[in-house]
């Protein structure tokens, strides 16, 4: 049993943010890595759960992939506040195949999540990363 009632939560306290992408897989998975690094994400871990698991338990899942972004200077004041923060790193940009041609491109705030959940604290530092990473993220989604 969860201590909380994840129903009580706006997709805003949580950091969701998606958008829709009229392009092929492989090409919105290409625009979504060339807009985090520019807006000053790098990515340092990417993969494939479908291939995996298609592979791995014959899944037969649609294209979905997960760009792993990082912002270094804002990941270190993060640890500097919560070691614990690090179990939610990277944050994460999700890019799944809607239908043909049309994909879904979604993240959640794992600064939010880790204030919520306990794994950083409720003060104005944390607070001050919670800004500068949701202006990325705003960054982010205006240049998509």
């Amino acid at each position: 049993m969860l201590a909380f009632d994840p129903s009580e939560f706006e997709s805003e306290d949580i950091g969701e943010r998606s958008a829709l992408l009229e392009m092929d897989h492989e090409a919105a998975v290409d625009h979504v890595r060339e807009t985090a690094e520019s807006v000053g994400f790098g990515v340092p871990v990417e993969f494939s759960p479908s291939e995996l698991l298609n592979e791995k338990v014959d899944a037969d899942r649609d294209p979905y992939y997960v760009l792993g972004a990082c912002n270094p200077a804002v990941a270190d004041k993060a640890l500097d506040q919560s070691l614990k923060q690090g179990a939610l790193f990277p944050c994460n940009f999700v890019i799944w195949e809607e239908e043909p041609g049309l994909q879904r491109v979604y993240h959640a705030s794992i600064m939010k999540i880790g204030r919520l959940v306990g794994l950083a604290p409720d003060n104005d530092a944390w607070e001050g990363i919670v800004a500068e990473t949701g202006d990325l993220v705003d960054a982010f989604y205006d240049e998509l």
